[in-house]
């Protein structure tokens, strides 16, 4: 599926915040820990997607640094805005820059896991993307990958509030209906 919007052949509008991270490794050595926020725009509408949403993306780069790291860090933070009962879940996933790359889930917080309209019948939501850097990457910015490792992460910001405030269409967000927005 082509989710990048082009506004004509050269020109194309930002599907995610990771060039921030490469202009971040390609100024400052490690040890590096950055959050990179901002609007991105992606051929993407039902109830759990919108074609413009914010994003925040992570990056941790050390000596040392592994995907129990990446686990533990993720877990906690998703249990804190959850609630520390919540089900999560990790899976195996593809992203261009990372490896191994892993979507994080959610047991849909509308239904239970039982399934529903919003997950798809499948009781669990994809919350966010994420992976131990490629070793590659490192190598392009000068950075040694034999000395350091990290983890990266994104996710929606609004596709977390939707699951945090059990709204069930997060496209609601975008609507300007003000009864809607004044709960915020």
């Amino acid at each position: 599926m082509q989710d990048t919007f082009y506004i004509d052949e050269n020109i194309v509008l930002r599907t995610h915040t990771s060039p921030v991270q490469i202009r971040v490794m390609e100024k400052i050595k490690p040890p590096l820990r950055i959050l990179s926020p901002g609007k991105v725009y992606r051929r993407d509408s039902d109830v759990s997607h919108t074609p413009m949403f914010h994003q925040i993306e992570g990056l941790l780069v050390d000596k040392n640094v592994t995907f129990g790291d990446l686990k533990g860090i993720l877990s906690a933070f998703l249990k804190k805005i959850f609630g520390s009962s919540t089900m999560l879940r990790f899976r195996p996933s593809f992203f261009p820059f990372t490896e191994p790359s892993a979507e994080v889930d959610i047991c849909c917080v509308m239904c239970g896991g039982k399934g529903c309209r919003v997950c798809g019948q499948s009781g669990w939501l994809e919350i966010l993307g994420s992976g131990m850097v490629d070793p590659a990457v490192f190598r392009n910015v000068d950075y040694d990958p034999d000395e350091y490792s990290g983890f990266a992460f994104g996710l929606g910001l609004e596709r977390i509030a939707m699951l945090k405030y059990g709204i069930s269409d997060i496209r609601l967000f975008f609507e300007n209906d003000i009864r809607f927005l004044k709960q915020f």
